[in-house]
């Protein structure tokens, strides 16, 4: 009996450290991205390091909450797609009011999904190849930025590059937060060359809410993509995940915790709050312990990191504002390679050959090409034009041709 104590032990503490790594890798191998993001959109490092500040801890609570109150092991996460939306996309009319205003709708929407299923049903029915298309479009300039600051800063950048090289071979869960931490030995010799000195107010959490308003930009530039690709590249797969696990995740709930933590947060600078999609396997896999009535520890666990982690907002925050140039935006475009890699392989693999195979793929090229270019018509940014182009060309080119459920011919 007394040999089985070490093992039960074990089985204890296997879901709390599962959840605390589950946690440290979300949180370094991304919120790089979401200061980008916010950054983008007209948030100053105050504002940024609020939003930051606002959406780890409410996606903490969060994810305690609906992981003790079903015993699954449901992971939360801030949309990473949806904060690479924001660093392709400039300031709308109304400036940074305006676009926690679409936080906030972008909440109330999530939550209507909630409400009304039929809602969701409606963006599963837009076509992966067209909605991977968009996310695709919009990565693509991000993760161009380690190249273009290798050839105006090599030195600051090579160091992050080669760390991050490293460990994608040999321990690729961390290859993210590598590179974060070489950029951080990079960003502290800037600072002593420079002889930059700080003030205790910078490393202290601080929340700068503001009163969101909505314009007609910020709706269509920013709200509607970004409920888009958060309910088709992190909700619905997120789902798909633990399932895969044998677990069913409470649709309902799920949706209005997160949407109205999202809404919560908004007015602080926080842009959404949704279901992990691939770092839910940490929580609700084999890592987890072999005790699958135990795995919602980890979920519970990881969002009790969050809240500890999201103290550190606001010192992240200032190191980030105090990098080289190059060497923050070498950090996001490393992150999102994975995710590039998802929306690239969900546009444009698996079509197979034939006359309507090669039409759908042509709807996702336009809408890729739209998203990267960047271009702003009326004050709305691309990824809405994306959308809409590869929509209405796949309509065209596709009439009469039957498709599968999935857009798939």
């Amino acid at each position: 009996m007394l040999d089985t104590l070490p093992a039960q032990r074990a089985d204890n503490t296997t879901p709390l450290i599962a959840g605390i790594v589950c946690a440290l890798v979300g949180f370094t191998s991304s919120f790089v991205v979401v200061l980008t993001g916010l950054r983008a959109v007209g948030a100053s490092p105050v504002q940024a390091g609020s939003g930051l500040l606002a959406i780890t801890m409410l996606q903490g609570v969060s994810a305690i909450v609906l992981a003790t109150r079903y015993r699954i092991p449901i992971t939360l996460a801030w949309s990473t797609p949806g904060a690479a939306l924001l660093a392709g996309s400039g300031t709308v009319d109304g400036g940074w009011a305006a676009a926690t205003g679409a936080f906030a709708l972008t909440g109330v929407l999530v939550i209507a999904s909630g409400v009304w299923s039929g809602l969701a049903e409606l963006i599963a029915r837009i076509p992966t190849t067209i909605a991977q298309a968009m996310l695709a479009g919009v990565l693509l300039p991000l993760c161009l930025a380690p190249v273009r600051a290798v050839a105006i800063h090599p030195w600051d950048v090579l160091p992050v590059i080669v760390v991050w090289l490293v460990l994608v071979r040999v321990a690729g869960r961390w290859a993210v937060p590598g590179a974060f931490v070489a950029a951080s030995a990079v960003i502290g010799v800037e600072i002593a060359r420079a002889g930059t000195t700080f003030t205790a107010h910078r490393m202290v959490p601080t929340l700068a809410p503001v009163v969101p308003h909505l314009s007609v930009q910020a709706v269509l530039g920013i709200a509607l993509p970004l409920f888009i690709v958060t309910m088709a590249s992190q909700n619905i797969p997120g789902v798909a995940v633990m399932r895969g696990f044998g677990y069913t995740v409470p649709w309902r709930p799920s949706m209005l915790v997160t949407g109205a933590a999202t809404v919560v947060a908004a007015p602080a600078g926080g842009h959404a709050i949704n279901l992990a999609a691939i770092s839910a396997a940490l929580a609700a896999g084999p890592d987890a312990g072999q005790d699958t009535s135990r795995r919602w520890v980890a979920a519970a666990s990881s969002g009790a990191t969050y809240l500890v982690l999201g103290l550190a907002s606001a010192a992240l925050t200032t190191l980030v504002t105090l990098a080289p140039s190059g060497v923050i935006e070498t950090v996001a475009g490393l992150a999102l390679l994975g995710a590039l890699t998802g929306a690239l392989k969900g546009a444009l693999g698996g079509m197979g050959t034939g006359a309507a195979p090669a039409a759908e793929m042509m709807p996702a090229v336009l809408t890729l090409v739209v998203a990267a270019s960047g271009t702003t018509i009326s004050g709305i940014e691309s990824a809405f034009w994306a959308l809409l182009v590869g929509l209405v060309a796949r309509w065209w080119l596709l009439r009469g041709v039957t498709t599968s459920g999935d857009g798939r011919p």
